[in-house]
């Protein structure tokens, strides 16, 4: 269904193709909105019989599908699409015609991969990426069912929903204090970043996006407005912004980093990084470089290395609703 709607004085033309992807296009005119729609809406269509007619190959739909899907996906799940078309399935399927792709062929190569040295989490994703990239193939009337469509259980990819909450374990009060009491010990630069993970339930993309001017230390409160995402801004994960309650101890120590950071930088000649947590030269710090000091951290305090930043959330969730705060309370942090 196509539609042109007025928006801030522009026209927008707006539809969805076969595969029920949006396209849009903001226009100076309502003419020009209706030509857009005029060219774009047949042109889709015949996209889908050119497939059809001449057998498409599978990495000749990929680049429709990435160039469809990039607008309308998170950076960083457009990414992993990306990564995993490139590195698996373009290698394996690429000049495959998407019209000879049948369940055994896909079932072989997946499990191929399973017996190989890749992580049955990673070998989850290929199979989600193909198989998403084969449901808009069926829209688009290339394929008439998707042959990668319930392969997960057969091949033990579906992991089971208890098993899945086991993965993400919280840590206990006492983990949880001998791991940042190590931190202030062994790394006290990187130290006020675990504490406020650990003090608010924070995402780590949305904790290394926080700039001071998200930061009241007498209100006690941070607006989480924004995420780091594969390396660059984004919104946060639930595409809004929300504003976290953090502790008097948390608000001191933010303060007292401040100070730091503006002493350091005015005997240094600089100007002071907009980022509340950043590397010695006031840029963004990276997040697997996080998490490796973090894994550095808990071998240090004897914990278990499986401990991730996301711990630190569900860390945060179970020890709140322990100490008698409502659910509701603690969903509105998060």
């Amino acid at each position: 269904m196509a539609c042109i709607r007025k928006r801030r004085g522009k026209w927008v033309a707006d539809f969805r193709d076969g595969a029920g992807i949006r396209h849009w296009k903001t226009c100076e005119t309502k003419r020009e909105a209706e030509d857009y729609l005029a060219k774009a809406i047949p042109e889709s269509r015949q996209w889908s019989q050119l497939a059809v007619d001449q057998g498409v190959t599978l990495e000749q739909y990929a680049e429709r599908w990435f160039g469809l899907i990039r607008p309308t996906i998170k950076r960083r799940t457009y990414t992993r699409y990306e990564q995993l078309w490139r590195v698996h399935l373009k290698p394996a399927f690429g000049e495959v015609k998407v019209r000879q792709l049948h369940r055994g062929r896909i079932m072989g190569f997946l499990a191929g991969k399973l017996t190989g040295k890749l992580a049955r989490n990673t070998v989850r994703n290929i199979h989600a990426t193909l198989r998403a990239m084969l449901k808009a193939s069926v829209d688009d009337g290339v394929l008439l069912s998707n042959p990668a469509e319930k392969l997960g259980r057969q091949l033990r990819l579906v992991t089971p929903k208890a098993t899945r909450q086991e993965e993400i374990k919280a840590m206990t009060r006492a983990e949880r204090q001998r791991f940042l009491l190590t931190a202030l010990g062994e790394v006290p630069k990187c130290a006020p970043l675990f504490f406020t993970l650990a003090g608010t339930g924070m995402r780590l993309g949305e904790a290394l996006a926080l700039q001071w001017g998200d930061v009241e230390v007498l209100a006690r409160e941070i607006r989480v407005a924004r995420a780091l995402s594969a390396g660059q801004i984004d919104t946060p994960k639930s595409g809004h912004g929300r504003t976290v309650d953090m502790s008097q101890s948390l608000a001191a120590m933010l303060a007292g980093l401040k100070v730091e950071r503006e002493e350091d930088t005015l005997l240094r000649g600089a100007t002071p990084s907009a980022w509340v947590f950043c590397s010695s030269e006031g840029t963004l710090l990276d997040e697997s470089n996080v998490r490796k000091l973090m894994a550095s951290v808990l071998k240090k305090a004897g914990l278990p290395l499986h401990f991730t930043p996301h711990c630190l959330r569900h860390t945060y969730a179970s020890l709140m609703l322990q100490q008698g705060e409502s659910l509701a309370y603690v969903q509105r942090q998060l």
